[in-house]
């Protein structure tokens, strides 16, 4: 997720930082009353809004909008929203997967549809590149939580699979079925964690040149900037050079 995280980078140094954190939060809200719906109104009692708002916490989300986006899933005038995950190719045959929440498929799927198309990509049917990707638990720490050993002894201890330490922190990688034995076991050990959850980790990632690299960041933008879009994954890596050229 190379390009994935680069461009989440560039887009937090170009974008008006009031309108981001106005988008995330109303998407933030929308997954917290999602997990809701789907399981108990309690953080403590279900595993997915936990993780929803843990997210929430981690972006400064005020506490009474996280309590309004939980009482909303209640509320008798509730809107229903599909988990809808969307496949496609971008420039340079690099993968993309979507996942987004929606309460109309086919307003969600027309725009997907034709960001793809403007970028010179095109969307795939489900399952298309989706098996170039592993369906993981991902738990991720602050570096100051522990030191690298410690984080590498208590994670594999725990049952991780895999984990990568750094100056941007701890990422966990867990399979779907042990993320959330690994996560209490590490909170227990280490704190709350800044996020835990699902993702799609590519297996492999495709080097692309810095003309593909601009159409697949403006195509994640897109994406990233539409409303019902939640998530979205690459499988691309863009050179140094472009990501100081947008970034900087």
């Amino acid at each position: 997720m190379a390009g994935h995280s680069q461009f989440k980078n560039i887009m937090h140094k170009k974008g008006k930082q009031d309108a981001i954190r106005s988008k995330l939060f109303s998407k933030l809200a929308r997954e917290i009353t999602v997990a809701a719906k789907l399981g108990l109104p309690d953080p403590a009692m279900n595993a997915r809004l936990r993780s929803a708002v843990i997210a929430a916490r981690v972006e400064n989300m005020p506490k009474d909008n996280i309590e309004r986006a939980i009482k909303k899933a209640s509320a008798a005038d509730a809107e229903n929203y599909d988990e809808v995950r969307y496949e496609g190719y971008a420039p340079g045959g690099v993968a993309v997967i979507i996942e987004a929440l929606t309460d109309n498929r086919n307003r969600t799927a027309g725009e997907v549809r034709s960001y793809f198309t403007k970028a010179g990509g095109a969307l795939a049917e489900t399952g298309a590149v989706s098996f170039m990707f592993d369906h993981v638990g991902t738990i991720e720490f602050e570096a100051k939580a522990a030191s690298e050993d410690a984080m590498m002894e208590a994670a594999i201890e725990a049952g991780a699979e895999d984990v990568a330490s750094g100056e941007d922190g701890h990422t966990i990688i867990t399979a779907l079925e042990s993320l959330r034995e690994v996560a209490q076991a590490l909170e227990t050990k280490f704190g709350e964690p800044r996020k835990v959850g699902l993702v799609w980790k590519p297996q492999n990632t495709i080097s692309v040149d810095d003309e593909a690299g601009e159409k697949i960041l403006r195509l994640v933008g897109a994406l990233e900037d539409n409303d019902d879009v939640q998530n979205v994954y690459a499988n691309f890596e863009i050179s140094d050079a472009l990501v100081a050229k947008l970034g900087g």
